[in-house]
């Protein structure tokens, strides 16, 4: 058996509609997943989600704002009642906001931010959870990032929504471990998604200054943490469980 191989399992994706989520998304279609794209915003996804049917991947499309607890179970029902069983979730879906000094950081932006980052992975693990428990197995990926284990200036909720996830993370595969569900996360530095390529392109003092702490002198490639999502999600990584894996250049060893 090849324990890299993901062909036949269930995927579902949240935030799939973005840079990162379309990697991911990409990388299962690749093993010709069933394939559950979930996101906010849904414009222009079509196109996309035909884009991985031509993979060989099975794809379906749902509306889901992951701090509503009704979209969630939407989302579940609807691909078990398509697909059957839930093998993987990646609780992708995410947020930031501008740079503010901690001492000024608005109470709703804040709000926002652990509402969609921690609450809403809490939410969805939960959800999705429940089924693979009753199957017996499962794997579950959380998207974290550096900042989780290192305090970004002006983005105090952004950091606290981050190392939350990974606590998240722990909590729910101590628990579930004996089950045959398995939670890790993994944490990339900064990724060459399309909203960062165009401030690489717009802030040079910005990339000089990321570039400076990455010992490999780059930003990731999104598909570099699909990669890790991917081991993850498969056989390869059976023994692994409440981890959270720095993608990151070697930017945490060095000390971002």
């Amino acid at each position: 058996m090849d324990i890299f191989t993901l062909d036949g399992k269930t995927a579902i994706v949240t935030g799939a509609n973005g840079g990162m989520g379309k990697s991911i998304a990409r990388g299962f279609a690749n093993y010709e997943c069933n394939l559950v794209l979930c996101d906010l915003i849904l414009t222009d996804i079509d196109g996309f989600a035909e884009e991985l049917r031509e993979k060989g991947a099975k794809v379906l499309v749902i509306q889901c704002d992951v701090t509503n607890p009704n979209d969630i179970k939407n989302v579940v029902n609807t691909t078990l009642e398509k697909f059957s069983t839930i093998d993987i979730l990646v609780n992708n879906a995410g947020i930031t906001s501008k740079r503010t000094p901690a001492e000024d950081f608005p109470l709703e932006v804040w709000q926002k931010i652990i509402d969609v980052n921690l609450t809403g992975v809490f939410m969805f693990t939960q959800e999705v959870g429940k089924v693979m428990l009753e199957q017996g197995s499962g794997s579950i990926i959380n998207i974290s990032s550096g900042a989780s284990q290192q305090a970004v200036t002006g983005s105090l909720a952004y950091s606290v929504s981050k190392s939350g996830v990974n606590m998240v993370t722990k909590a729910f595969a101590s628990e579930w471990a004996e089950r045959g569900v398995r939670v890790n996360g993994v944490a990339p530095y900064y990724t060459e998604t399309p909203i960062l390529a165009s401030i690489k392109e717009t802030d040079k003092q910005f990339m000089e200054k990321v570039l400076s702490k990455s010992p490999m002198k780059r930003m990731g490639k999104p598909e570099e943490i699909a990669a890790g999502v991917m081991f993850l999600a498969s056989d390869a990584s059976s023994y692994v469980t409440g981890e959270t894996i720095l993608i990151d250049g070697g930017a945490h060893a060095r000390g971002f």
